[in-house]
């Protein structure tokens, strides 16, 4: 289907980056809800939402619920806009709106730099995805290159079909990998607690976990319900990835490939029926608990991720467990496609483009494009296969405190342009400082080992918060404090090609143009009317 997806809906050759990297511009309400599901409901959402539930319990899991709630209202007041504007100008990436808004390439190259290092190690964490599924299945023999082979081929096969086809192939796949998913949650979600003893069964030896003393920490477990202690946590985790959700570079690209702001908006509306997908998916790893799964892997060490392919495993005859390790291996193909495409724009239009070769020709930036997708996937594959996999999950943990740190330059510079950009400049890196020492800080009390978690102490307070949250606001008051003194001592702003008018343009209106008339003249026109 990868494959053949380069043929669906085109207009052409993909020898452009509005049609290799965003389909065409062309996806109406349907693609699209398939598009983002696939986009922010990855392989690793499925293995690591219950696994955290499994592990720790409700603060570290079931908070994923209510922050993708919390997320699309944001979405709906905010992303049309920046629809509006990118199909005005021929936007393809965040970067690119930020530079148009602000005429600074240095801000630019530090919102795109900071989607390229978020976006990394969350490519790496689908193939981790998979490769929990394939140990569970026991694929693979005893030396490294057997060991390795299912993961390599599902990697030579993501990398071809996505440097062939573009966006349309994760688009393409996504109704396949949906219609899986929702199978196997729909299925798992009547058939198990008819298996374990029911419902009660299943909170009881849950709340029983959570209970148990830590014997390395001398703490409980985990938390079945969260306290009065752990509401800051919960809601600053829930806030904070609300905010950051749809600043990562790929649900920008899934936006972007809409042909209409209204498109946007339908699936703001609509979305939240992944959030019930999502809330049965968490629930999955409170039935690991009472299933008693073993979570010890091929090295002998437990291993959370592993609790829900166990869990499969052990509780469903082999033909389902099949379609339920398929339905995670392709749900980590999508994202990882779309991720990759993401990044791999960023750097073309702003790296290359901006800082090697502004004389880049369309089809240049095409095969650029196309080329740094490979790369950044093969960089992914490195972390998988060569690295300590705690390492891609400690940076994926400081994605989400990276990533939110690009707000304030692209949300807020959506709807005023107030903010000077050195003080956009200087708020960000400072954050960038603060969010990655504060995460370091964070010791697993159990393994001793450092980016041991996501929540830290408040400055000059005992409660603990969300880190990426903490940052923000820190990067908000500079930026505050900032514009005052760059606008006090007379530092000239950069020059903005953008007009009020962009901001709400829609299909047919002047200066939005369908693919056929951009490719024609050129260009995006930047329309002023």
């Amino acid at each position: 289907m990868g494959f053949m997806a380069s043929r669906w809906r085109s207009a052409g050759h993909l020898d452009n980056l509005d049609e290799w990297g965003l389909g065409g511009r062309s996806f109406g309400t349907f693609v699209t809800w398939f598009l983002l599901g696939g986009d922010l409901y990855t392989a690793y959402t499925f293995i690591a939402v219950p696994a955290a539930m499994y592990a720790t319990g409700a603060i570290s899991g079931f908070f994923a619920v209510p922050y993708t709630i919390v997320a699309y209202p944001i979405v709906f007041v905010f992303m049309a806009r920046l629809w509006s504007v990118s199909h005005r100008h021929g936007y393809v990436t965040p970067a690119d709106f930020v530079s148009g808004r602000y005429g600074s390439k240095a801000l630019s190259l530090a919102v795109a730099v900071t989607g390229i290092l978020a976006l990394m190690p969350y490519i790496a964490l689908q193939l981790v995805g998979m490769q929990a599924v394939f140990e569970t299945m026991g694929l693979g023999g005893n030396n490294t290159l057997a060991k390795d082979l299912p993961l390599l081929i599902a990697f030579a096969v993501l990398a071809a079909y996505t440097y062939s086809s573009g966006l349309r192939a994760p688009a393409m796949i996504a109704f396949v990998k949906d219609f899986l998913i929702y199978v196997v949650i729909l299925v798992a979600i009547f058939y198990l607690p008819h298996v374990l003893g029911g419902w009660d069964s299943i909170f009881g030896a849950a709340q029983e976990k959570m209970a148990k003393t830590n014997p390395a920490t001398g703490k409980p477990t985990g938390s079945f319900i969260p306290g009065n202690a752990g509401y800051v946590s919960y809601w600053t985790l829930g806030l904070g990835s609300a905010m950051a959700l749809f600043m990562y570079p790929h649900s920008v690209t899934a936006v972007l490939s809409t042909k209409t702001r209204n498109v946007v908006r339908r699936n703001a509306a609509i979305l939240p029926a992944y959030s019930l997908l999502l809330g049965l998916l968490a629930l999955l790893g409170f039935m690991a608990i009472k299933a008693n799964v073993n979570v010890k892997g091929l090295d002998g060490l437990a291993n959370p991720q592993l609790a829900i392919p166990r869990l499969f495993d052990q509780e469903f005859p082999s033909w389902f467990a099949g379609i339920a390790f398929a339905a995670i291996a392709v749900g980590a193909l999508v994202p990882a496609a779309i991720m990759s495409i993401a990044a791999a724009n960023l750097f073309t239009r702003n790296i290359y483009r901006a800082f090697i070769k502004p004389s880049a020709s369309p089809a240049e930036e095409a095969k650029v494009s196309k080329l740094a997708s490979l790369l950044v996937k093969v960089g992914a594959l490195v972390f998988v296969l060569a690295m300590d996999k705690t390492i891609a999950l400690n940076l994926q943990l400081l994605g989400g405190i990276w990533i939110l740190q690009t707000f304030p330059a692209i949300v807020v510079g959506l709807y005023t342009r107030w903010f000077h950009r050195y003080a956009l400049l200087t708020g960000w890196a400072v954050a960038m400082v603060f969010g990655t020492i504060s995460a370091y800080n964070v010791v697993n009390p159990a393994t001793k080992k450092h980016f041991g978690g996501s929540l830290a102490n408040i400055p000059f307070t005992n409660t603990p918060a969300y880190i990426a949250l903490t940052a923000f606001v820190l990067n908000v008051l500079i930026v505050i404090v900032l514009t005052f003194v760059f606008r006090a001592l007379k530092v000239p702003d950069g020059q903005d090609t953008t007009h009020p008018t962009d901001y709400l343009a829609d299909r047919g209106d002047p200066g939005v143009k369908d693919l056929p008339e951009i490719l024609d003249d050129g260009g995006a026109a930047t329309a002023k009317s």
